[in-house]
């Protein structure tokens, strides 16, 4: 089972979404503080993505942020951080992101949140880490996708073992213990002859 003590998470920078979201990233934030974990996230300070971090670092957690440069010029960065590591581009943090990370968690998020979650996914499918994954289902958020999800299986897009290495869960502390009960999936990608 693995060890997760830095944990990467993925949310949302917007700040005109509903207070359910800002509620569980503060519980986000609180939670991987106080059980010693090291927060790992995109380095903003607005939207969820601030309140993750301020609730961590309130919570006397170790919080590091990645940011690109274009980024940190429009005044986005969180210059409170245990440690904000400055890189070249969106593909640069992503990486170090994943570098840094034993674990990766989205929270509701837009396009740019989905785009960074689902890179993790695909590096898991190809067999690149075997790190565990989640999706934090607030309020029912990620029920859509869940089902769009279940479709790509059915219409055998995805492979049902590929499907199981997602870990979903509505409540933090559950999500956690499922990440760290996860074991790794080996499956090739592609479909063999005999099965297409």
């Amino acid at each position: 089972m693995p060890s997760i003590h830095s944990l990467c998470v993925f949310c949302g920078s917007s700040p005109d979404v509903d207070d359910v979201f800002f509620t569980a990233a503060r519980e986000v934030g609180r939670l991987i503080a106080s059980q010693g974990r090291r927060l790992v996230y995109g380095g903003g300070r607005i939207g969820l993505m601030g309140a993750v971090a301020e609730a961590a670092l309130a919570h006397g957690g170790e919080v590091i942020g990645v940011i690109p440069r274009s980024l940190l010029e429009k005044e986005v960065a969180h210059l409170g951080l245990s440690d904000l590591r400055v890189v070249a581009s969106m593909h640069d943090r992503k990486a170090a992101m994943a570098e840094l990370s034993d674990g990766f968690i989205a929270l509701p998020g837009g396009i740019g949140t989905l785009e960074e979650f689902f890179e993790i996914w695909t590096w898991a499918q190809l067999g690149l880490h075997h790190k565990p994954f989640g999706l934090l289902n607030v309020a029912g958020f990620f029920d859509p996708l869940l089902t769009f999800l279940e479709e790509l299986a059915d219409r055998r897009f995805l492979r049902p073992e590929h499907l199981g290495m997602l870990h979903t869960r509505p409540i933090m502390g559950d999500l956690i213990q499922a990440m760290t009960e996860h074991q790794p999936v080996d499956v090739w990608k592609w479909l063999s002859e005999a099965e297409s």
